[in-house]
């Protein structure tokens, strides 16, 4: 069991049966009543964010997750199918119980898969994935000496900010955890 002095943002707990992932948390202590917690949890099966408020040093479950590697096949229609490295066997789940992660799939891509009771409920990616650029517009010269950016709709659909010299056909570096830009690959 983990107390509320455990919470750190990514910290897996289950409540009422249902795992959660923590993605920010707040400790509280007003002047008058005793201290909390408020806490910004996303369901780790359906990806929807609740907001919860827990007394502080309450006791929450851990849950019964599984990690497992699996590589990413391909998307047909709303379904992602993932293939488990060691047994072969194929799973998907779908765009919604994807979330963001879907932005940085790319076919063959190596992923560790989360299961819960035995059913996959998610993905995560790597922290790091390198994308190929499939639309923007061009930088003007002299343009950047401001440091500006401008958007640009990556190789899985993704649109990010990129720097002004960035063109269509240039491979970038993307830190998955914030969707930022980080390096452009020659």
């Amino acid at each position: 069991m983990y107390s509320t002095s455990d919470f750190r943002r990514g910290l897996k707990i289950e409540l009422e049966g249902t795992p959660y992932s923590i993605v920010e948390f707040q400790h509280v202590k007003p002047g008058k009543g005793g201290a909390f917690v408020r806490t910004k949890l996303k369901n780790l099966a359906t990806g929807r964010i609740i907001d919860r408020t827990l007394r502080a040093g309450e006791k929450v479950e851990k849950p019964d997750l599984e990690e497992k590697t699996m590589q990413y096949l391909y998307a047909e229609g709303k379904q992602h199918y993932f293939m488990d490295l060691e047994t072969y066997e194929q799973t998907f789940l779908t765009e919604d119980q994807l979330g963001e992660s879907k932005n940085y799939l790319q076919e063959n891509i190596t992923i560790t898969a989360l299961f819960h009771q035995g059913n996959l409920i998610g993905v995560e990616v790597p922290m790091f994935v390198v994308l190929m650029v499939t639309k923007t517009d061009p930088g003007v010269r002299g343009d950047t000496a401001s440091g500006g950016s401008k958007p640009a709709t990556l190789e899985t659909g993704a649109v990010i900010q990129v720097p002004l010299f960035i063109n269509e056909g240039d491979k970038v570096k993307i830190d998955t955890r914030t969707g930022e830009y980080i390096e452009r690959i020659s």
